[in-house]
Formats: structure tokens, C-alpha cells, sequence
């Protein structure tokens, strides 16, 4: 395999925590080691300065990770699916995951139908985990069930306005709520979890569009090969990655269409937050 005249840029931002990051680097310098081993020149460091679209876009691009919302209604024609990692946060069902629908603690109403008139909390329109399936889930159109929507542009912040009582509901990706739970302990205090949503296709690692056969497979061959290394543990346990599957566009094909009003709803005061970008 004939290594390209420049390093192919990479970024896994989706799950990239500030007290996980160390973690991540590690994964990614052993996958970045055995790709250069094999012939493919890759950046030793991830990209974290690189806007997600322009580094999705970009024909620099050799990995990165996205939701498979985007990927599927925006991004395909200029992405190509790599493979998808298995998580071990509760929810996650092989490469499936799901998203826990979090409420106050002492709220009243153990499933989703006592929140009718609430108000929902949403990190993006465009995110499977905190939108998409959220509107799945419930037994009318958004607009009917939720009497408006705060948009925080992150699933932190999501978690942080239905504690502060600033929202009644939100959905959020079971890995980025699992490894909250675990570093910021604070982050779930007086949240509880009513139910979760239906399965979907878990955050895809891609590559471009034009990426060879040979690219891919010594891609899926060096994720592997660093998901087995002994000396990896502690950075997988860190991640809560046990493994990777292949699945087809046609597995995300089965993401459930976004509303069709979105934003369907009139949105209360942005919060943002300054945290990683969530699925």
C-alpha cells in the first residue's frame, strides 16, 4: 500500500470530554501507529481546531466520527462508512444505542406521555439521540405533544436546564450520559431516568467518500488491532468501547426521518455550553 504524500487529518469528537481526552489520544495514536505501519500516513494527533463540516468535507479527511443523523441526510455523498464502535454504557445494545429520556427527580409521571405540555430541552435539531428520536417516541407530532423546546446545543446543557426546572424533559445519548454520570457526578444529581428511546444505529467511524477498499480495510484492520492491545485497556474502559461492527448505509436508512416542521416548536431562550459536541 503506497503511504499518501501528506498525513490524512482525523477527529473522534463526538464523546471527546475533557477528562477522557488522554484516553482518546492514546486509542488514536495506536490506530494512527498501526496505519503507518501498514502503508497509510496518518496525522499523529487528532484535529480539535477543524470546524465538523469542514473536516467532514475535507479531502484531507482520513477518519472521524459523526451522528448518523448527518451522515445519513447531509453527509453521505461525502462520507463513507468505516465501521461502528460498541459501547458499554447502559442502553447501548451491540452497535445500537439508545438515548435515556431524563426528567427531574422529584417530577411527577414515571412515562413519557406525563410530560404532555411540557417543555423539552433539545442540544440540536439535527441530533439522532437528542432530537430525532425524542419526536420518535412520542404518540403525536412535537409540535402537539410539547408546548415548546429549549435548544442548548449540547446534551450537558440539556441536563443542566431540566435540573434548574428551565425544562421538563430531554433526551440524551446513553454513552455521553453514562460517562457524564461518571466524571461529573454532579451533572446527574436530582435527574432520573423515565425510559429510554428505541435503538438506532450507533456514531459511525467514516473516512471520504473516495477512500479506496485497501483505505478502509486498514482502517477497520488498525481499530482493531488497537481495540485488542492489552495496553489499551484503561483507555477503552475510559471510553466504554468494547469492540466494532460493520453496518451498511442501509442499517442507517432506518433512522427515523426528522419531523416535518423542525424546529417544530417555539423555542424558549438558547442555554449554551462550552462542552464537546454530542450526538
Amino acid at each position: 500500500m503506497t503511504s499518501a504524500t501528506m498525513p490524512g487529518a482525523a477527529s473522534l469528537p463526538m464523546y471527546d470530554f475533557p477528562e477522557v481526552r488522554w484516553a482518546t489520544d492514546a486509542l488514536w495514536a495506536a490506530v494512527a501507529a498501526r496505519l503507518t505501519a501498514a502503508g497509510v500516513a496518518a496525522a499523529p494527533d487528532l484535529d480539535r481546531a477543524s470546524s465538523l463540516p469542514d473536516l467532514w468535507t475535507s479531502p484531507a479527511l482520513l477518519l472521524s466520527q459523526t451522528c448518523g443523523n448527518p451522515y445519513i441526510r447531509r453527509f453521505r455523498d461525502r462520507l463513507r462508512l468505516v465501521a461502528t464502535p460498541r459501547y458499554s454504557a447502559p442502553g447501548c445494545d451491540g452497535p445500537r444505542y439508545s438515548s435515556q429520556l431524563v426528567v427531574r427527580a422529584d417530577a411527577p409521571g414515571d412515562r413519557l406521555e406525563a410530560f404532555r405540555g411540557g417543555v423539552c430541552a433539545v442540544n440540536e435539531w439535527g441530533s439522532l439521540s437528542g432530537w430525532v428520536a425524542l419526536a420518535a417516541a412520542l404518540p403525536e407530532p412535537p409540535e402537539r405533544f410539547f408546548r415548546a423546546a429549549l435548544t442548548t446545543g449540547a446534551h450537558a446543557a440539556s441536563m443542566a436546564a431540566v435540573a434548574a426546572g428551565e425544562a421538563d424533559i430531554a433526551a440524551i445519548d446513553c454513552v455521553t450520559y453514562a460517562l457524564l454520570q461518571r466524571h461529573r457526578p454532579a451533572a446527574t444529581a436530582g435527574l432520573r431516568a423515565i425510559g429510554r428511546t428505541a435503538p438506532a444505529p450507533g456514531l459511525p467511524l467514516v473516512t471520504r467518500r473516495d477512500a479506496t477498499d485497501e483505505t478502509v480495510e486498514a482502517l477497520r484492520a488498525a481499530w482493531r488491532g488497537a481495540l485488542a492491545d492489552p495496553a489499551l485497556a484503561e483507555a477503552r474502559a475510559a471510553l466504554l468501547i468494547e469492540g466494532l461492527e460493520i453496518l451498511s448505509d442501509a442499517d442507517y436508512d432506518a433512522i427515523p426521518p426528522l419531523p416535518v416542521n423542525t424546529p417544530p416548536l417555539a423555542s424558549a431562550p438558547a442555554r449554551r455550553s462550552a462542552t464537546a459536541p454530542a450526538p
